[in-house]
């Protein structure tokens, strides 16, 4: 029986952390992120490793898989220290921030490591997760320090 693919949905702030807790060492280029801002949609295609098998000792290789975040009702967008012409530069996902602003709108804050962050306005929480395609095995499982 083959790995069943991921698809979350997000429409409160505890979705955001579910949701961010599964992206989680997730890899994307910066060429892959698009913001559609007549549609008032925000893409990025990123590389997710699959925690939810590791977590529950599954014993078989280190995975990855192709991922979709699909932001909606987007109003601004704004990047730091992240450079869309450099087509080759990665990013390394650490964790989506959510916070109500005064007007009711939300700001949500895409972190990535070396301090590089999307900063998006959003209307009302709609954010997806759906994994494409098959997974395939990678090499290294993602370290982190302790504090």
């Amino acid at each position: 029986m083959g790995v069943k693919n991921l698809k979350l949905i997000a429409k409160t702030e505890d979705d955001v952390r579910v949701l961010s807790a599964h992206l989680q060492d997730s890899i994307a280029n910066t060429s892959d992120i698009a913001n559609l801002k007549k549609n008032r949609i925000l893409l990025m295609q990123l590389n997710r490793f699959m925690w939810e098998d590791v977590e529950k000792g599954v014993f078989r290789k280190n995975k990855r898989i192709r991922t979709i975040l699909k932001f909606e009702n987007v109003l601004k967008v704004y990047a730091k220290n992240i450079n869309q012409s450099k087509k080759d530069k990665f990013l390394d996902f650490l964790t989506i921030e959510t916070n109500k602003m005064p007007d009711n709108n939300y700001e949500m804050k895409i972190v990535f490591a070396g301090d590089s962050i999307l900063r998006i306005i959003v209307e009302v929480i709609e954010v997806t997760l759906d994994d494409q395609g098959e997974a395939w095995d990678t090499k290294n499982m993602p370290k982190h320090q302790a504090i």
